[in-house]
């Protein structure tokens, strides 16, 4: 069931609350009845459930084997036996993963390698197995290090499958979660988280609806020309390319609004995912910026268990990569994304080296700083808009096609129809070497102006948390802004008139593109 469906709007999602709500009304008396949060384990299997029912075993096989191996790891001494748990916990969990997310990755490898016809296994992937395996092996090596304590397996279950945050994350931590379920149970209903998980969930709606998928049509058919082989010239390829960026930026930013706003009516919140990754300085400002979990999961998981920056310098920028490099191929089964992870793995080691050679440098002019950020900035952007175009590509050769363009290999052209409309101006052009020809995929130059507003947009405009800063709508820090969303009538209507004018727009539902992931 997606966020963005009628039937999660205006029937799942309303239900569930008012559901959950009454149960903890009337548990609070002396009749016995179904507990608050055996109500959110089946609702949110249910909605897990409503998209493939068979892997609901799946998810439940995984919830039941970390959960015993987790009370197993609370009541191990210190010793090899306590090793040999974690290590068949975390073991059995990669193994599930590369079953169901790598296999068939790996026998096309292997087919292409050894010029062998081994037939692929067709598997499907089931929806946010990513996610709720790193949620469960965070949770393991927790409990290993005694960082957390024994738990009902109700709340373990909801911990793992809170709906909100089970399909695209945020990947939680228990420390953030099962304190907040315990006190959901004794505290009164406050109508204001209903009213903040309301304004997050049409912003993140509007996000969705009325950008990203409208965004989609610009950079789909330019990509699918890249990998079919055609030659893609400058101005169809940065269409692309930013359309794509800002698909993509608005379609996960729609996406974490919307699950910390359904989270937030249950009077949970949930750890900052998503801060405005387009206003970062540099490369390693966009990573503490985009997919913040995420990024938090590799580096205490996977960069400090490789030695992080403890084993010198060289091995730090090793260490790097290779977290950026697994990082990537966490994303899809793809010789793309692992090269994506490289690019990024390449600019954070670029990144860090550049700051220890800057502080070793003279102190340099206010201008002359305030040009090098600015620059770096470009820099920053160009870098991830590059990235951005393996992570969309189905092929190499699709991406390379798309790169070639946006570097000027294959000209300028521009759509034939302007060509008469511009009159002497386009003789001009022409003279430049620009042409002027039928563009399939890109009969308009209008929508580069509308692309390259919302740039700006993304840029400089606050986000959904900063509108809400006074509410503390996601745990972690939250930029100030100018602008504030009160809790006011009129601040009612108008969130309303944007709730109405996202939903009437849902004319074809489409999947966030964190779901493939």
């Amino acid at each position: 069931m997606l966020f963005n469906s009628f039937e999660f709007i205006l029937l799942y999602l309303p239900l569930v609350v008012l559901g959950y709500y009454l149960l903890r009304r009337l548990s609070t008396g002396s009749t016995p009845t179904l507990s608050p949060t055996l109500y959110l384990v089946i609702a949110s299997l249910g909605f897990y459930g409503w998209w493939k029912l068979e892997y609901v075993a799946l998810l439940l096989a995984s919830i039941l084997l970390n959960y015993g191996l987790s009370l197993m790891l609370l009541r191990a001494g210190p010793g090899g036996y306590k090793k040999l748990v974690l290590g068949l916990g975390v073991a059995a969990n990669l193994l599930t993963l590369m079953y169901f997310k790598y296999a068939d990755f790996i026998i096309e490898s292997i087919n292409l390698m050894l010029d062998s016809q081994s037939p692929s296994l067709s598997i499907i992937l089931p929806l946010a197995i990513s996610f709720y395996t790193f949620q469960q092996i965070a949770y393991l090596v927790d409990s290993y290090q005694g960082k957390t304590h024994a738990h009902g397996f109700l709340d373990y279950c909801l911990f793992v499958c809170f709906f909100p945050q089970l399909i695209a994350g945020p990947i939680v931590h228990y420390s953030e979660m099962l304190p907040q379920f315990a006190r959901q149970r004794k505290t009164l209903f406050n109508p204001s988280n209903i009213s903040v998980g309301l304004i997050l969930f049409t912003l993140g709606l509007a996000k969705k609806v009325l950008i990203a998928d409208n965004m989609a049509p610009y950079s789909t058919a330019i990509f699918a020309k890249a990998d079919a082989g055609q030659t893609i010239t400058l101005l169809e390829a940065w269409q692309g390319a930013l359309a794509y960026s800002l698909q993509l930026y608005f379609d996960f930013s729609g996406y974490c609004d919307m699950a910390m706003g359904a989270a937030r009516m249950f009077g949970i919140v949930l750890p900052i995912n998503f801060n405005s990754p387009y206003k970062a300085k540099n490369i390693i400002d966009f990573w503490r910026r985009w997919h913040m979990t995420l990024s938090r999961f590799l580096r205490d998981y996977l960069y400090i268990a490789l030695g992080g920056n403890r084993k010198g310098q060289s091995r730090r920028y090793i260490n790097l990569f290779i977290t950026m490099l697994l990082g990537g191929l966490w994303h899809g089964a793809g010789w793309n994304f692992v090269i994506w992870g490289a690019l990024h793995g390449s600019y954070l080691i670029i990144n860090h080296a550049w700051h220890a050679v800057h502080r070793g440098l003279p102190a340099l002019p206010r201008s002359v700083n305030w040009l090098g950020s600015k620059l770096g900035v470009a820099i920053t952007l160009l870098a991830i808009i590059v990235g951005w175009v393996f992570f969309r590509a189905e092929t190499y050769s699709g991406a390379m096609k798309m790169l070639a363009g946006m570097f000027g290999q294959n000209g300028i052209a521009i759509p034939i129809k302007y060509a008469e409309r511009w009159g002497s101006f386009s003789d001009n052009l022409i003279s430049a070497g620009v042409e002027f020809r039928y563009l399939d995929g890109f009969s308009s130059i209008s929508p580069l102006y509308t692309i390259l507003l919302l740039w700006v947009f993304a840029r400089y405009a606050p986000n959904s948390f900063s509108l809400l800063r006074a509410y503390k709508p996601a745990l972690g820090t939250i930029d100030a802004s100018r602008f504030e969303i009160k809790l006011t009538k009129t601040n009612a209507v108008l969130v309303g008139l944007l709730f109405i004018i996202a939903t009437v727009s849902l004319n074809t539902v489409s999947e966030f593109l964190y779901f493939q992931f």
